[in-house]
């Protein structure tokens, strides 16, 4: 199931518990998102920021402020430059990636121009820094622009990996790092920070946002294998017609013979592609084992995520929290 199914489920409850606060965030990220010169940059924003996102990087940064005790405002602040930061990474993606889909819709790049994505995505990068200086938390601006470098790094080493088949797990851990992992957590941890939180558990925070975000990918990955585009917001093997060397691919190549390494250099490398070769890349992972060895792996990051709250305050958002880790998951049980 996705995570944006039902009613009752950790992202809902966390949602319901946050919903003042988003509704704050809601309001100044459309505050920032205009521009009194350049009406392309809020049409183009709305596009995708009112596309019907779950909104979970910012909801980390309001369940960690608040967790940690957090009174003031700056936490509305922060979440939404975790927000533009998140949103000016996808306009960058879709025109990287020449996609044409995003969350069901057709992506900016594709309604308007790659010009008109790349420049609003740096727009919102620019709107972004603004937020958070108004904090006044040089720390905060130190781990968000960091991650901000940490992302674009992985997007860069992504595309040096791509279609490489003597691509690592080393590597791919990095990518993943970078353009998933480095924003939750940043999300978690300038929570901690804003809140006065002690160092321990702000490195509890972003402990759990890291954990948090390596496991989420990697069930992404995963699903491209065997969800439902319903699931996972994309056609199954989109990822293989990508050409796209996730945890599971890089788990059969590692384990391969010499004709299963031809395969994956003309399907992968060469991109060479015929009808029954997804149905054989998959035969392939599940004679080695590729799938169950990375759906474990990402079970051991969403227990090190459930273990990082352990010195945090107890209160109902750190239970959210740690079952919004088990469910990320459980799409995969």
């Amino acid at each position: 199931m996705g995570l944006d199914e039902a009613a009752q489920k950790p992202h809902d409850r966390l949602a319901a518990w946050l919903a003042q606060d988003m509704e704050a965030v809601n309001a100044l990220i459309r505050t920032r998102m205009a521009s009194e010169h350049a009406p392309r940059i809020p049409e183009v924003t709305a596009h995708l920021v009112e596309a019907g996102g779950k909104r979970l990087r910012p909801m980390l940064t309001l369940a960690a402020a608040r967790l940690c005790g957090y009174q003031g405002d700056h936490h509305v602040r922060l979440a939404a430059t975790v927000e533009f930061i998140h949103t000016a990474t996808l306009l960058h993606d879709d025109v990287v990636d020449e996609s044409e889909r995003r969350r069901g819709r057709p992506t900016a790049n594709l309604l308007w121009d790659n010009k008109s994505s790349v420049l609003v995505g740096d727009y919102l990068f620019a709107r972004s820094f603004q937020l958070m200086v108004e904090t006044g938390s040089l720390r905060v601006l130190d781990i968000l622009a960091n991650a901000s470098a940490v992302i674009a790094e992985g997007e860069v080493l992504q595309l040096t990996a791509a279609q490489d088949i003597t691509t690592t797990e080393a590597i791919y851990l990095q990518v993943v790092r970078g353009k998933t992992a480095a924003l939750f957590a940043a999300a978690t941890e300038v929570g901690g920070v804003i809140a006065a939180a002690t160092e321990e558990q702000v490195q509890a925070l972003r402990h759990y946002g890291d954990a948090l975000g390596i496991a989420f990918q990697i069930v992404d990955d995963l699903l491209d294998y065997g969800g439902t585009a319903a699931t996972i917001g994309k056609n199954t093997g989109d990822d293989f017609r990508e050409r796209k060397l996730t945890l599971p691919v890089i788990k059969a190549i590692a384990k391969a013979d010499a004709e299963e390494r031809a395969f994956w250099a003309r399907t992968i490398g060469k991109g060479d592609q015929r009808d029954g070769d997804l149905d054989h890349a998959i035969a392939l992972m599940s004679r080695h084992g590729a799938m169950e060895d990375a759906r474990q792996q990402a079970l051991d990051w969403a227990a090190q995520a459930r273990d990082a709250l352990h010195v945090l305050p107890d209160h109902p958002l750190r239970a959210m929290l740690s079952d919004l880790a088990a469910y990320v998951v459980a799409r995969i049980n």
